[in-house]
């Protein structure tokens, strides 16, 4: 009850704020975009992708001078954290003839692969189990994080059939999709179509990350706990109101097992997607917005 009482004020407070928000973004950006939208005629492409730069610029330069995020900044706060994270979860709004949907998450939701070490990877074992895939499959991620080995020792054959693979870190859900693959074909079925490994999987270089427990998927739950799928959606549903393990309300095997995973309550990291639609140009547009550093990181465009 008190949990849900919480929840309700935050989610209230948030709705009372998400219309302001929404302004700034559309003024801030319109007058950003105004320029460029004359010079549109003549080369309509390559002005299309400059408009998605300078969005991105506009984008951050609001995130910078956010008194919402300053107040998250300030306060060090998951409770305003989740406030502003409610508020612009998915702002769709029209600027200069583009139409624009901003969705801001937490990008500390997942789980980074490259986390997985001696301690929890027979979880991860157990998980893939459940789904009917074979525990080969973490030894098939583990190379794909190990690094270029000169005796070739490694676990699969996958860069016998992918010899230009990346082999420092999962680098993308692309990446990821070359291991599926190998995977399918070297196992003859497709178990893995069981997972929502959009869910699942966190990609970066950085692998020094925590999970925010506030923000943790289902499938991360599931994964950390070694729990069933209805015990995961509620500890996720219930996400926003944890500060600390005794609002998790876990039993000792649940609480031995998060042990086995860096986590945290408050991770400030933003995780940023502008899709953008114009005349049928369209473009896609990720990266990481630390609000302490003031910083944006692992860019993606999908122009």
């Amino acid at each position: 009850m008190r949990r849900d009482k919480k929840r309700a004020s935050k989610e209230g407070i948030a709705l009372l704020v998400t219309v302001m928000f929404v302004i700034v973004i559309t003024v801030a950006i319109g007058f950003g975009l105004k320029q460029v939208n004359t010079a549109a005629s003549e080369i309509k492409k390559e002005n299309f992708m400059y408009q998605s730069t300078l969005l991105v610029e506009d984008v951050l330069n609001i995130l910078k001078n956010s008194p919402d995020i300053k107040s998250v900044v300030d306060s060090n706060s998951s409770d305003n954290l989740y406030i502003f994270l409610s508020q612009a979860a998915f702002i769709p709004f029209e600027v200069s003839g583009l139409e624009i949907i901003l969705k801001v998450s937490s990008a500390r939701s997942k789980f980074h692969p490259s986390s997985l070490d001696g301690n929890n990877s027979a979880l991860m074992r157990q998980y893939l189990n459940n789904y009917g895939i074979n525990s080969q499959y973490v030894e098939i991620l583990a190379d794909n994080f190990g690094g270029i080995k000169e005796d070739n020792s490694y676990n699969s054959r996958i860069f016998d059939e992918k010899p230009y693979l990346f082999r420092d870190y999962i680098a993308s859900s692309a990446h990821l999709k070359e291991i599926n693959d190998f995977y399918a074909k070297e196992y003859n079925e497709n178990s893995l179509s069981k997972i929502d490994f959009n869910n699942l999987f966190y990609f970066s270089h950085d692998s020094n990350v925590s999970i925010d427990l506030n923000y943790a998927t289902p499938e991360v739950w599931e994964l950390m706990l070694g729990t069933s799928r209805e015990r995961a959606e509620e500890l996720s549903i219930g996400g926003g109101a944890y500060s600390t393990n005794d609002d998790l309300g876990l039993n000792d095997d649940e609480i031995r097992n998060l042990g086995l995973f860096k986590t945290s309550f408050f991770e400030p990291i933003l995780f940023v997607e502008i899709e953008i639609a114009q005349n049928g140009s369209s473009s896609k547009i990720s990266f990481e917005y630390d609000i302490r550093a003031q910083k944006g990181s692992n860019f993606v465009y999908e122009i």
